[in-house]
């Protein structure tokens, strides 16, 4: 099985986990200071939004998978689009330790696949404390989207 994977910087973590607990009727499945995810199955979506100084918007997209076997069916998909691809083994992020592979769409906007292994008590696992995850430092072009850049208005003219 795959789940679709979002991630969002907010600027209020407590509105944000309000708002998306009215919205999808039940609430977090994760809940920290800094951080909240919802594992939902209807839709089947990890929705997570944390507030840990990042621009608000957009983070990232990705796709969790149940097994290592659809791990390694994913990167045999994304070894074929040409394109960087970083890969993490055991990294810590998010409160989870996970193995991953990382690309960037056409547009910058990163994408994660992984398997979860195990959740951690902390965020990750840098010496310093900062967010040195949800995207690696590594990958070029990483783009955060502002939800303010996103138009609301119909472009089919209704």
């Amino acid at each position: 099985m795959k789940r679709m994977h979002i991630h969002i910087a907010v600027k209020s973590l407590a509105d944000s986990i309000t708002f998306y607990s009215k919205m999808f009727g039940t609430e977090p499945t994760v809940l920290k200071t800094d951080y909240a995810k919802w594992q939902l199955d209807d839709p089947k979506v990890n929705f997570a939004i944390s507030a840990r100084g990042a621009a608000e918007g957009l983070n990232h997209l990705g796709i969790q998978v149940d097994a290592p076997e659809g791990l390694a069916e994913m990167k045999t998909r994304l070894d074929q689009l040409q394109t960087e691809l970083i890969a993490e083994e055991g990294t810590a992020c998010c409160y989870s330790r996970s193995d991953k592979y990382w690309v960037n769409d056409p547009s910058g906007i990163p994408w994660e696949t992984f398997h979860t292994l195990d959740s951690i008590p902390v965020f990750n696992e840098s010496p310093d404390g900062a967010d040195a995850c949800c995207t690696p430092s590594s990958m070029p072009s990483v783009s955060t989207i502002s939800i303010n850049s996103i138009s609301t208005k119909n472009k089919c003219g209704a």
